[in-house]
């Protein structure tokens, strides 16, 4: 049976170009960045060269972008680091109810030391309203952090309007870049962002090194203290392989994104038009200011655990909610936060393309998709289909 990977919003595969940039770092190329010696430089030229790389690629300077472990070591150090280094201005977060966890949970951490938190609501198509950003701005604000793209529903945030809002009042402004970074255009200076996360398992890149862009003039107190790493903002010995990897997964998004973009939102939209011919589907999120990649649907009288199993059994690899929580026996806030019953967002399916899926996959998809549906609504429990 042949297997086909739809989950590429979860994780990618490895490019098989940034695996052979890698493999020089594990072996000859070993040594500590932070030695003196010429293995120690050598390590350190790569990951320079990495970070000029990222910078180029965000419209960013180099000693604007920290390496870290990954978006929720970055989403956390500029939720904590931003509260903890202006608590004397203000303690007041806005966010949305939409955000990942990992945006969520520092939030709610903060809570516990006296800091408060607005959670800004979407609309049915999972859109914050930049007018409500505004409307929650009081004299203690500190920072305002907004998703660039949704990653279960897909919708694409108006981030350069937002930032423009937090710009005039002088708030910082954070955002989860995790699900577009490399796959849509960003400029950190023209969207006025002064703090973005990334990560490298998102763009066929390595799993364990992501970024945080921080503004040369952003007030920030690092987390993770130690030897001083990363100008001070990121202790712990770097990643090389892993830095070198995602440099080079930057490159080939950079070189290829124009034209894998047009490519995904034809699959895309292909997709949606025949899986929204089932009766009683729906897709979750805005139809066209969406990830090229992203589709999510609700079936009613479907539920989506036993759709994915189903379609597990066929060779299709697709998610239910968040790939990062699917353990969990709630619905998904971000279903729930754009008005979906708790039958409508356990009934989900997400599916997210990747560079290498073909029309004769997502052909596969769609019959399959109908057949199990089917079947599934004969045994439902939910009423007669």
């Amino acid at each position: 049976m042949k297997r086909i990977y739809l989950d590429h919003a979860a994780t990618t595969p490895l490019a098989s170009e940034v695996f052979e940039a890698m493999k020089p770092y594990f072996s000859e190329k070993f040594g500590n960045a932070s030695s003196l010696h010429s293995f120690g430089q050598e390590a350190r030229d790569a990951v320079e060269n990495s970070r000029k790389t990222a910078a180029s690629f965000l419209g960013a300077r180099p000693n604007e972008i920290v390496f870290t472990s990954g978006g929720t070591e970055s989403n956390n150090l500029a939720i904590k680091g931003i509260a903890f280094a202006n608590k004397n201005k203000g303690n007041h977060i806005i966010t949305s109810k939409i955000e990942h966890h990992a945006i969520h949970e520092p939030c709610e951490w903060l809570t516990k030391h006296g800091f408060k938190i607005t959670y800004l609501p979407v609309d049915s198509q999972g859109l914050v309203n930049p007018s409500d950003v505004e409307k929650a701005i009081t004299k203690e604000t500190i920072l305002v952090s907004i998703m660039h793209a949704n990653n279960e529903i897909g919708t694409i945030e108006p981030i350069e309007e937002i930032g423009k809002i937090c710009k005039k009042h002088k708030i910082y402004f954070h955002t989860d870049a995790v699900q577009t970074f490399g796959k849509i255009p960003i400029d950190v200076k023209k969207m006025n962002i002064d703090l973005l996360s990334a990560s490298s398992h998102k763009l066929y890149g390595p799993k364990g090194v992501g970024l945080i862009y921080i503004g040369q003039d952003v007030k920030i107190e690092p987390t993770q203290h130690g030897g001083g790493h990363e100008n001070g903002m990121r202790s712990g010995t770097e990643n090389v392989p892993g830095i070198v990897g995602f440099a080079k997964a930057i490159e080939l998004a950079k070189q290829k994104m124009k034209a894998e973009v047009e490519r995904q939102i034809k699959l895309r939209d292909n997709l949606i038009n025949e899986i929204l011919k089932i009766p009683g589907s729906q897709l979750n999120g805005h139809k066209t200011q969406r990830l090229p990649n992203n589709c999510n649907f609700s079936f009613k009288g479907v539920e989506g655990e036993a759709l994915l199993i189903r379609l597990n059994e066929k060779g299709l690899a697709v998610s239910t909610g968040s790939a990062c929580s699917t353990k969990s026996l709630e619905p998904s806030h971000v279903l729930t936060a754009i008005g979906l019953s708790h039958e409508q967002a356990h009934g989900s399916l997400r599916i997210t393309l990747g560079k290498d899926n073909t029309e004769q996959d997502i052909d596969y998809a769609i019959e399959q998709i109908n057949s199990i549906i089917g079947s599934l609504r004969k045994i439902s429990p939910f009423g007669k289909w």
